[in-house]
């Protein structure tokens, strides 16, 4: 019997581990995708467009606001069941402008937005209000910080087709700062700081959001299985913070 050509016995069982290892890990990195549609990804997302996993390398650091804000009644917010599926129990209230960031009405295209839809978890309003602060501080002349729609005061379903989750204090919508500095929504990708867009994306990924959803057809990265390229995204970014 010829075994010239046979890898050993231990050999051949590495090789066929570690083939395992490789298919159980692309399995893994399926799924992990697939569970982020499930807890309440954008509607377009679930209606069949399977999110673009970008990758990069990132740490998460730790947050305080570092001055006091004017206009927040700070309350011990809890979020209840899923982003798509939830509600919010006392909600922090986001005031509708401050001197590093403004509210947009995505719905009446204007700042700033009823108040009925810029309501989040404490822990959701101090991340974004110190991403905002530290954003400003590093880029002198960048346009304030647009917010978009948080959650109601309650949570629960937004009425109409906007979002199929923001549901339970844990979502913002951030838009994209505009190269020629207007504080209004991007109208499309051209009109993107895309320098200063991934600034954003940076700061609220070491901030600890769980996801980042981004516009397919922006050029956006960072960290695999955390910032994902989704349609109806090309003017702004989903962010979203774990429960705890």
């Amino acid at each position: 019997m010829n075994t010239a050509s046979r890898p050993s016995l231990p050999h051949y069982r590495l090789r066929r581990r570690t083939a395992g290892f490789t298919a159980l890990g692309a399995t893994l990195t399926m799924l992990f995708a697939v569970a982020a549609l499930g807890q309440g990804a954008p509607q377009a997302a679930r209606a069949g467009a399977q999110p673009q996993v970008l990758a990069g390398s990132y740490e998460q650091t730790p947050f305080t606001l570092t001055r006091p804000y004017v206009g927040v009644l700070w309350r011990d917010s809890r979020p209840v069941g899923k982003p798509n599926r939830g509600a919010l129990i006392r909600g922090t209230k986001l005031p509708p402008q401050g001197a590093t960031f403004f509210s947009w009405d995505p719905v009446r295209k204007r700042s700033p937005s009823p108040q009925s839809r810029r309501y989040a978890t404490d822990r959701l309003i101090r991340v974004v209000l110190r991403v905002a602060d530290e954003y400003a501080r590093a880029n002198p002349g960048a346009p304030r910080l647009a917010i978009g729609d948080l959650s109601k005061p309650g949570g629960g379903r937004f009425a109409g087709a906007f979002h199929a989750s923001h549901q339970n204090g844990l979502d913002a919508d951030i838009y994209y700062p505009r190269l020629d500095r207007r504080e209004r929504s991007p109208w499309n990708v051209t009109d993107i700081d895309l320098k200063l867009a991934q600034d954003l994306v940076d700061r609220f990924v070491r901030a600890g959001a769980t996801y980042v959803f981004v516009g397919p057809r922006t050029p956006l990265k960072g960290p695999r299985g955390v910032v994902m390229a989704l349609p109806r995204h090309d003017n702004h970014m989903h962010v979203r913070l774990p429960p705890g």
